[in-house]
């Protein structure tokens, strides 16, 4: 996100590098880039302004203390005060209400409301422990109700069915009363979005709002949309009282400016920001991360938050006591070790949250190659018998060509994995006794990852 912006920024700083004083002249040379990576990121002018002014006025004349360069000091005012933009620090959701605590989300169609509101109740029930009801008041597109029906059996929280027949109102009012008589803790409400902003729509979730009285109402908005995010986030502010904000498709190809405007449009808080289509793809937004990957310094906590997340830690532990014993390490393990890489969202998933110079190095490999190299991994072990799994020494020939037949991979892909087992084999061997079992107790088995 917001590349532009990293790359001037960092080209700034090594031009910059040897001066002992930020001056009027190279911090109007720094604005002026900072200033365009803004705009061609798709910020709004108004947001723009402020910034820029912000900075400017924090930079002039500051002395460059202890070891810092000029460049790196005034990265740290504008990495400052872009979280700043965003809203400093986490805003968490707020559930202290007489349960039910109802959930609006709002927000144009095609937003990614539906999908959201599912990722939220798995977000509530996993890291809340909730009890989470759900259900659509969008009568205009059968598709949206059913679709949430789906997604919210795959989040694991219970669905309040609704038809398109009933009024929004009607549905709002029975949900409520259901959540209340069930003892629900949450009731997320998802409602009707629209191509573009209209009287009735607003009209409608204004109702909604009125009979539910939330306790939360979410924006849930587009991070690719640019521009026409700032349009309806104030839009949304003028008809309902917004307590927060979801970004949704952070991952994708985006210029970045949703997340710098709409803080400062609405004036609510970013509360979630959503990072791959996968249900558990919801962070909660921290302003000074989400920062510090702008500016191309990467977002080290939440790679170490997802990958203790991804890692089977019983598994970890049974692999470190395995090898310490010497019973050896076999195609089993290594296919566990693939399984936890793709839990922890892939390899792209992982290079996204480095610092740019480390995402620049590993940005030589091919990712799209990396990660069907692993799925054609996974299938070959699969194809294999539960005996060869555990003893490869007997995968000879005619057990090579079936093993690739059942995979659709030829044999020299085959051979090619079992070279690659053998290697970390011997690895594995080599780390028996020492102190890296230690480190990969600690670790919860990452030294096990293979090598690609």
């Amino acid at each position: 996100m917001a590349t532009a912006l990293t790359d001037k920024l960092s080209r700034l700083v090594k031009e910059m590098r040897g001066q002992a004083r930020i001056t009027e002249s190279n911090v109007q040379d720094m604005l002026r880039e900072v200033r365009m990576a803004l705009l061609e990121a798709d910020v709004a002018l108004p947001v723009v302004r402020d910034f820029i002014a912000r900075v400017k006025e924090k930079a002039m004349g500051q002395e460059v203390m202890g070891s810092l360069s000029p460049g790196q000091a005034l990265v740290g005012i504008v990495s400052k005060e872009l979280a700043a933009t965003m809203g400093e620090g986490v805003s968490d959701i707020n559930l202290a209400a007489q349960p039910p605590a109802v959930i609006l989300m709002a927000g144009l169609q095609g937003a990614g409301k539906t999908t959201t509101t599912a990722k939220l109740a798995k977000h509530l029930i996993e890291k809340r422990k909730k009890k989470v009801l759900t259900v659509s008041g969008d009568v205009y597109r059968p598709a949206a109700i059913e679709q949430l029906k789906v997604v919210t059996k795959q989040a694991g929280a219970e669905w309040f069915p609704s038809s398109p027949d009933q009024k929004p109102a009607d549905i709002a009012r029975a949900a409520l009363d259901y959540a209340r008589r069930h003892f629900f803790d949450v009731l997320l409400v998802d409602t009707a979005g629209r191509l573009a902003i209209d009287e009735i729509l607003m009209n409608e979730i204004k109702e909604l709002h009125a009979i539910l009285k939330p306790v939360e109402t979410l924006f849930v908005v587009d991070a690719m949309q640019g521009q026409d995010a700032v349009n309806t986030a104030k839009a949304f502010k003028e008809a309902l009282p917004l307590t927060g904000i979801i970004l949704t498709k952070t991952d994708g190809d985006s210029r970045g400016g949703a997340a710098l405007s709409v803080r400062q449009i609405t004036g609510a808080p970013i509360k979630f920001s959503g990072t791959s289509e996968k249900l558990d793809g919801l962070e909660v937004f921290d302003a000074e991360r989400h920062a510090g990957r702008i500016l191309g310094m990467g977002d080290i906590v939440a790679l170490v938050e997802q990958m203790a997340s991804g890692v089977n830690m019983a598994e970890a532990q049974k692999l470190a006591a395995k090898i310490k014993s010497g019973d050896g390490f076999d195609l089993n393990d290594f296919l566990s070790q693939l399984q936890q890489m793709k839990n922890m969202g892939g390899l792209s998933s992982l290079l996204d949250k480095l610092p740019t110079q480390m995402a620049a190095k590993a940005g030589a490999i091919d990712m799209d190659k990396a990660e069907k190299d692993m799925k054609r991994k996974e299938a070959i072990i699969l194809s294999m018998t539960p005996l060869e799994r555990r003893k490869p020494d007997l995968i000879k020939a005619t057990r090579k060509r079936r093993i690739a037949n059942g995979s659709g991979v030829h044999v020299q892909e085959v051979n090619r994995l079992l070279g690659e087992f053998e290697q970390m084999q011997g690895m594995m061997k080599k780390m028996k006794g020492s102190g890296m079992m230690k480190m990969m107790k600690r670790m919860g088995g990452m030294k096990g990852m293979p090598k690609f």
